[in-house]
């Protein structure tokens, strides 16, 4: 079955187009929803009431635009949403006690995929969030700010701060692995 097939049958309420929906893009939106939550319990709730958004709000979908971009974008929203019932949102933590590090961008090189993920996901909530919409989804700080309800320089400063931290845990890691 085509997407725009999938996406048709899914407005007609089929339950074969809906399900063939859900395996084909719950993986990579359960990844997407792994990196706003601590515990993949969570991440499954975030990806399920995600899908309950798809599925009610699929006939809005104009077929301009990536479909899979669509999806992504409901499940970023309902992340956040989580994200923000938990308040979590005022969370501060000083950073004035760990030393500066510098690292080069070839220690990076080293770290698998899911190390660094693994370490991104030790970050602070609000460092977190801020960090993966700026980083890996590629939202603009006014963009993130609009979604968090947050200044602008808040979000700058959160990103300053988590990639501080990353750098600390990245070079205590190297220490670690010499």
């Amino acid at each position: 079955m085509t997407e725009k097939e999938i996406v048709q049958g899914c407005i007609k309420e089929d339950r074969h187009c809906q399900q063939a929906l859900f395996v084909r893009y719950a993986g990579k939106m359960l990844a997407v929803c792994m990196r706003y939550t601590r515990h993949r319990m969570e991440a499954e709730d975030i990806l399920q009431d995600a899908f309950v958004k798809v599925f009610d709000n699929i006939h809005k979908f104009q077929f301009k635009g990536s479909f899979e971009g669509w999806i992504r974008r409901i499940v970023i929203n309902t992340a956040l949403k989580n994200y923000s019932k938990k308040s979590f949102q005022q969370e501060q933590i000083g950073l004035e006690n760990q030393p500066e590090y510098s690292t080069e961008p070839e220690s990076y090189k080293n770290l698998e995929q899911e190390e660094m993920l693994r370490l991104i996901n030790q970050l602070p909530e609000g460092y977190l969030v801020v960090f993966n919409l700026y980083a890996i989804e590629g939202y603009s700080h006014k963009e993130i700010s609009d979604m968090l309800g947050i200044q602008e320089s808040t979000s700058r400063s959160q990103l300053v701060k988590a990639r501080k931290m990353l750098q600390g845990m990245i070079v205590k890691i190297q220490k670690i692995a010499v």
